[in-house]
């Protein structure tokens, strides 16, 4: 972005003040990682007032900052922009600036598996178009605004996460970004508390279509009977499903696996084998969305084959990494129940390492029904094929006495002991272990990896 300071007046509909020729290169609402030239934008909270970094901000080289009205004493003499309200300013900039752009917008949500198919749509397609992407989970009313801003004025695609907790909040975001594509990745339980059900969840999460004009096309897990009923229901909108089963634009017919990677064969509007160097069967169902975007973009089969062989994901999410003689999955960025079993079947299908382990944390934002939760992934824990297990938190502590009497001796328990699991793995894993650490951002299971990872 290349913008002149009365230009920004303008979109906010305020006076430039005097130094309406300065140019501004990017916006920023934190003082840390603030750039020359960026435009500086303070919040005011309940445990601290951005205004009073305003000065700073300068001083590291921003070229203009909004100021609330209703704060006092303004510095006179750096350039402002006076506001009624920061996050509204913010928005409305990046709504026009979203006006201005030439680029293709793609919009993905979804209960689990947002990042994966953002960072594979953006890998496939970095080779054919500049491509652009939201940053880490920059995906709500603050961060998408954040994210269109920060493109440059000649990107081609534009891939969007879009994140939630509560209805009307897709729909905020997808009317802004005006995508022409949109990913729904899956329905899970994330959320269940405020949105009740996963009703509600599909509901909310379907919410992204109302951003697009008549030539918007959505693509969504035909797997998901909710979604399913909600495109029957919507019977102008284009769409393409994706997934396992029968009737789906395009299915899955068979996967290998490997410490490389997942080969696939697909069947439907692409045909043949395709492989990517990500582990999982759910990764493989995340990259289906992904080609049948890039199909409708007009890259050939060969192309997006070439595209998914180059792919990388975000750190923490079923990312191998061996130290000393044990083989680790890193899959601790997030945790719901459809993903906690993802994760779980992988481990225990895969034939890289006979000595399998599970460390699983505490599933956060599940609702009334989390004890629930946790208690019902013991069906889907084998004893035959799963080694050890390490339990991480409060919540957890339901699942360990469900699996005590199956895995007896063979499984540990502990709410926020990290040292305890870390002296487990050390005693019992050997050459043959491969260990998966999988739990919600907030148990930061990666703090167990770190240990092992300064004593390499």
């Amino acid at each position: 972005m290349r913008k002149r300071i009365q230009d920004i007046a303008k979109w906010l509909n305020i006076d430039a003040g005097n130094d309406g020729e300065k140019i501004v290169t990017g916006v920023s609402i934190d003082t840390r990682t603030i750039k020359e030239g960026d435009l500086f934008i303070p919040f005011r909270g309940e445990k601290t007032n951005g205004h009073q970094y305003v000065r700073q901000a300068f001083e590291k080289g921003a070229s203009c900052s909004l100021w609330l009205k209703d704060e006092p004493n303004p510095p006179k003499d750096v350039p402002l922009l006076f506001v009624e309200n920061s996050e509204a300013a913010l928005q409305q900039m990046a709504r026009k600036y979203r006006e201005e752009l030439k680029a293709t917008f793609i919009g993905i949500t979804g209960s689990n598996g947002k990042t994966s198919s953002k960072d594979i749509l953006a890998s496939l397609l970095s080779p054919y178009y500049k491509v652009q992407k939201t940053i880490g989970n920059f995906n709500n009313e603050l961060g998408l605004p954040l994210t269109i801003l920060s493109l440059d004025e000649d990107t081609e695609m534009a891939v969007l996460e879009m994140g939630m907790s509560g209805f009307g909040e897709i729909e905020f975001l997808s009317t802004l970004a005006k995508p022409h594509y949109a990913i729904i990745t899956n329905i899970g339980e994330a959320h269940m508390q405020e949105l009740g059900s996963r009703e509600g969840i599909a509901r909310a999460k379907f919410e992204i279509i109302k951003g697009f004009d008549s030539d918007g096309v959505l693509c969504y897990d035909g797997d998901e009977p909710l979604l399913r009923a909600l495109v029957e229901k919507t019977p102008q909108l284009k769409s393409k499903a994706f997934g396992f089963g029968t009737g789906n634009d395009l299915m899955v017919k068979a996967i290998e696996t490997t410490e490389k990677g997942s080969r696939f064969i697909v069947e439907g509007e692409l045909n043949g084998e395709f492989f990517i160097p990500i582990l999982g069967k759910h990764q493989v169902k995340n990259s289906l969305g992904a080609m049948l975007v890039a199909k409708s973009l007009g890259l050939s089969e060969e192309q997006i084959r070439k595209g998914l062989s180059q792919v990388s994901l975000t750190d923490m999410r079923m990312q191998l990494i061996p130290l000393g003689d044990v083989l680790f999955i890193n899959d601790a960025y997030n945790a719901a129940p459809t993903s906690m079993k993802a994760a779980i079947d992988f481990v225990q299908t895969t034939s890289m390492r006979k000595d399998k382990w599970l460390v699983l944390g505490d599933m956060l934002e599940l609702g009334e029904k989390e004890r629930e939760f946790h208690e019902q992934l013991a069906e889907y824990i084998d004893e035959n094929r799963i080694s050890r297990i390490c339990l991480f938190g409060p919540r957890m502590e339901w699942l360990y006495h469900r699996l005590a009497p199956k895995f007896s001796g063979r499984i540990i328990h502990t709410k926020e002991d990290y040292g305890k699991i870390i002296e487990y793995i050390k005693q019992h894993a050997n050459e043959d272990s491969l260990i998966l650490l999988k739990g919600s951002r907030g148990m930061k299971l990666e703090t167990i990896l770190r240990a092992f990872q300064q004593n390499k």
